[in-house]
């Protein structure tokens, strides 16, 4: 155990909420993770932060995701709920650029939770290392309720 603590390296959920296995994401792409392995959280908040120390290099258009690329090289997506690439930036609000260097627990998009759900739109937020093929393990934290900024929903190490 004491090993672990040493090489390993948490994520902490960039929102408030349950923290679910992938496999309940109402989304393939998500639920067979396609696009990386993760957790997704049932957001119950409006305010997504860095889920760990890094460089946010990509914003959507849409500010509906966010990738950040962590010291250690492994890549993050958060994914701000389901489809809401339909809403083209609505509802969303970004509160930092591109090339920031964040701090775990840093704002990063600003949700408008009323908005969104009143068109339809799931805010479960997947959380994904989007290049998994460099980790030796990976753990998750599901069925647990986080907040953002402070809880761990991801404990991995790198290979």
């Amino acid at each position: 155990m004491i090993d672990l603590l040493k090489k390993g390296e948490s994520i902490l959920s960039p929102i408030s909420g349950k923290v679910l296995d992938l496999a309940e994401v109402q989304d393939q792409i998500f639920a067979e993770k396609i696009a990386g392995d993760g957790v997704a959280i049932n957001s119950t908040d409006n305010i997504v932060v860095a889920p760990a120390d890094g460089v946010i290099v990509l914003i959507f258009e849409t500010n509906h995701a966010f990738a950040m690329i962590l010291e250690n090289e492994i890549e993050l997506l958060v994914h701000i709920g389901i489809d809401t690439v339909e809403l083209n930036g609505a509802g969303f609000k970004r509160l930092v650029e591109e090339g920031t260097k964040v701090k775990a627990g840093e704002p990063i998009i600003k949700v408008d939770r009323e908005f969104i759900e009143e068109k339809g739109y799931s805010l479960v937020t997947p959380v994904l290392i989007t290049n998994p093929d460099r980790l030796k393990s990976i753990n998750y934290n599901t069925d647990t309720v986080v907040q953002a900024g402070k809880d761990t929903v991801i404990f991995y190490e790198v290979d």
